[in-house]
């Protein structure tokens, strides 16, 4: 979590004289009102950990009435866990392994919109902290990994992210060395990955960057700088070692 955001969480947590069940709706439900609680709660309970071909089918009928929007044939796994679910956004023929988090907190973001015949692997974490994660059509999105959003982050058309991936939209500010680093702002210039990149297993993609379309990043890289089209990156910090437009004139 942000620095902030962690601190306002931690004060919505711990606030005197607000209930438990409020508490909850703020944090996880994100809309006021009995209601919304009800239906989330009746939801969750009926088909969240539900296993087998039951729990697939209740998932798929019943996680729509919760978001925002949700298209065709959208399959849900087990365990998967939604957060201010009426600012998630799904397209068609998507897949949502199982123990996924869609987390679209936030009080002034739109939350998270995924494209059409997008695939998010298990485990993986979609992390709004009032910004916006966009995943565009056809992108895979592989196991265990993470995007983090506190202002915007956008991952083009048929991206492949391999396991153990992470886009960290956000950084924390640490130039007051007196304050504990919990204590202070986070700032966040956004990320932008562009159409057909490939960020290969454990690649790091850090807050500021943009990647061009079709480059390609290494396994295990770490990028703190733009990356431009067809280029092939690797390495900590990644450097440009190639073309995909070279090699394939050759």
């Amino acid at each position: 979590m942000a620095g902030s955001e962690i601190k306002k969480a931690q004060e919505q947590l711990f606030a005197p004289g607000t209930s438990s069940r409020a508490k909850y709706a703020t944090l996880v439900v994100g809309q006021p009102g009995f209601g919304a609680l009800l239906k989330y709660e009746f939801v969750v309970m009926l088909t969240q950990a539900r296993p087998g071909a039951i729990g697939l089918a209740l998932r798929k009928t019943l996680y729509p009435w919760l978001l925002g929007s949700c298209g065709r044939k959208v399959i849900f796994g087990q365990n998967v866990v939604l957060r201010h679910p009426h600012k998630i956004h799904i397209g068609d023929h998507v897949v949502i392994d199982d123990n996924c988090l869609l987390d679209a907190k936030g009080e002034s973001n739109r939350g998270i919109r995924i494209g059409s015949r997008v695939f998010v692997g298990r485990n993986t974490i979609l992390s709004c902290k009032n910004g916006d994660i966009e995943i565009a059509d056809g992108a895979n999105i592989g196991f265990n990994c993470e995007v983090f959003s506190a202002s915007r982050v956008t991952v083009g058309k048929d991206v492949l992210m391999a396991a153990y991936g992470y886009i960290i939209g956000g950084d924390h500010d640490f130039s007051d060395s007196s304050a504990a680093v919990l204590a202070q702002s986070r700032k966040s210039a956004g990320v932008a990955i562009g159409d057909g990149v490939w960020l290969g297993a454990g690649a790091e993609i850090l807050d500021g960057v943009a990647i061009g379309e079709h480059a390609v990043i290494g396994a295990g890289a770490v990028v703190r700088d733009n990356v431009g089209p067809h280029a092939i990156a690797v390495g900590i910090p990644a450097r440009v070692v190639s073309s995909r437009v070279a090699q394939t004139d050759r």
